[in-house]
Formats: structure tokens, C-alpha cells, sequence
């Protein structure tokens, strides 16, 4: 079945109004989107922010009478709707949709990451068959780049990973198959430990070998030989001394999630814990590596 959208151009004013016509007229769901390539980095928490020029989006049944629909939405609003169009969306299988444009990537010498719905190109190679499902990490975001590349190219044998907002367990598991001995990967997502779990059975890895936990979760005195940590500037900066005291002395910290404007103020607050490095980017994302003090 084919779906019907009405489309308005909105602002952040009267997005809300927006959103409220759209329902009372019978749309099954909305969505608010970017309508001016306006980037939103890092919301403060609790914030919910919107764009200056907002596309609002409802999705209708096929079935409706259009104009009958624009009356009762205009109605609800209590003048005339901004600039609007409807449109057929066509049915489709979204999911399969996303699954088909997900190829194998290579990271590094090594390292394969793979859809566990297709066949790894190199066999003998290090590969991860890997289903984010509704957790953030899939490799093809410049930020979890960076971190496969750094950890492609480091001797990971018998080492213990703290794999700090593991998402869909991507890093962590990455330092499994790459030879590590044990990964501690911390969320405060409970579908990215789902994720992160299901994802280990899938490469096979023993599940004493991986412990999920929520942040308040952590075991007792971690002190592991690395720490990744691919979230967001504002987080690494308050969670520094938490980070810092997961490490052991001379243990290896790996940062991502970083743009190039936020790059020099974390540098110099991880400092007071860590020899720093100089910054790797990638498409004007960052990766900052040091070693614990």
C-alpha cells in the first residue's frame, strides 16, 4: 500500500502548531526535519531543539480525501498552513531499504566490518559480522572510523578494553576479534547493551569474555589497558575523571565523536591525566589518543 505526506514549511516558532494540525487531521505519525542545512551538534540535556526553517512531515492513509484533510488541519491550526505539498510515498520494505546500501568495509590492514546478512569478501581476514539494530555504530560514520583504523593498528593481545558508550558493540568487539581478552562496554542505552550482546553472539564470542553494563554498573577498581570512547565533546569533558580512573597507569585512552572546534579544549582538559597526541581528523571530524600518567 502507498502511503500519502503532507509536507509544510514551518519555523521554529510554529513547528508545534504544526505538528498538533497534522495529528488532529489524522496523520499516523510526524516528523520534523532540517528545511536549511542547519546542524545541531550537542543538545543540552533534557533539550529538545529545533531548526530555524523546519520541514514538518505528516503520514497519511492512501485512502483520505485530501482537501477534506487540509481543511481540518488549516481548522485546527487556526489560519492558513505555511507552504505545503502532498505527495505519494511509495510502500517499501525500510528496512531492507537500509540493509542493501550497508556494504563490507575494511579498517586498516586487518579488519573487515560486515553485514551479517552478506559474505565477508576476505574470509581469512579479521571479520565482524555485524546488525547495529537500533543502536548508533555501523562504521560508516568518520568518528567510529577513526577508532577501527586506531585499533586495527594496535597490539590489542590479552588486553582488557573499556569500550565507554558502546552502542552497538562495534569497538569492543572489534578488540575481541582483534586479539584483546576482555571488553567492558558501558551504556546508558539498554538497547545498545541488547545490541551490543547480540552482536557478540553473533562473531561468537564468549559472553564472559564481554560484560555490558549501565555507567552505574561498572565492576569494582576496572583498571583496563584501553579505553575507547566514541560519544559526544560535552560528555568526554565531564566524564574526564571517571574516564581517567578506568585506565590503568600508562593505559591507552582512544577519544571520538569530536569536531574540529571542540578538539583543542578537550586536548588540553585531558591533560592533567594523560600524555596527549596530536589530533588524527577525518572530514573534519577528530580521534585524540594519550596514555594515563
Amino acid at each position: 500500500m502507498s502511503w500519502l505526506q503532507l509536507r509544510v514549511k514551518a519555523t521554529r516558532s510554529n513547528s508545534d502548531a504544526i505538528e498538533d494540525a497534522l495529528l488532529a487531521a489524522g496523520a499516523v505519525s510526524v516528523t520534523l526535519e532540517d528545511n536549511a542545512d542547519q546542524p545541531i551538534l550537542e543538545p543540552a540535556v533534557g533539550e529538545t531543539p529545533l531548526w530555524n526553517n523546519t520541514r514538518v512531515t505528516g503520514l497519511f492513509n492512501a485512502n483520505i480525501d485530501t482537501d477534506l484533510t487540509t481543511v481540518i488541519a488549516t481548522a485546527q491550526y487556526g489560519k492558513s498552513l505555511p507552504s505545503y505539498r502532498w505527495e505519494i510515498l511509495e510502500d517499501k520494505d525500510w528496512e531492507r531499504e537500509w540493509m542493501s546500501h550497508f556494504e563490507p568495509m575494511k579498517f586498516g590492514q586487518r579488519l573487515w566490518i560486515c553485514p551479517s546478512w552478506k559474505q565477508p569478501p576476505e574470509v581469512d581476514a579479521v571479520n565482524l559480522l555485524l546488525d547495529p539494530g537500533l543502536a548508533f555504530g555501523s562504521g560508516t560514520h568518520p568518528t567510529t572510523a577513526l577508532c577501527l583504523k586506531w585499533l586495527d593498528g594496535c597490539d590489542l593481545t590479552d588486553k582488557t578494553v573499556v569500550d565507554f558508550g558502546c552502542g552497538s558493540g562495534i569497538l569492543g568487539i572489534a578488540s575481541l576479534l582483534l586479539g584483546a581478552e576482555k571488553v567492558i562496554a558501558i551504556d546508558n542505552d539498554p538497547q545498545a547493551l541488547t545490541a551490543t550482546r547480540d552482536n557478540a553472539k553473533r562473531n561468537n564470542i564468549d559472553s564472559q569474555r564481554i560484560i555490558t553494563c549501565l555507567p552505574d554498573q561498572i565492576p569494582a577498581n576496572t583498571q583496563a589497558d584501553i579505553l575507547v570512547a566514541n560519544i559526544l565533546a560535552g560528555p568526554l569533558l565531564e566524564l574526564a575523571p571517571q574516564i581517567s580512573q578506568l585506565l590503568q597507569p600508562k593505559g591507552l585512552l582512544v577519544l571520538s565523536g569530536i569536531i574540529s572546534s571542540q578538539a583543542d579544549n578537550l586536548y588540553q582538559h585531558y591533560q592533567r591525566w594523560f600524555d596527549m597526541e596530536p589530533a588524527v581528523e577525518q572530514d573534519d571530524w577528530i580521534r585524540l589518543t594519550g596514555q594515563r600518567h
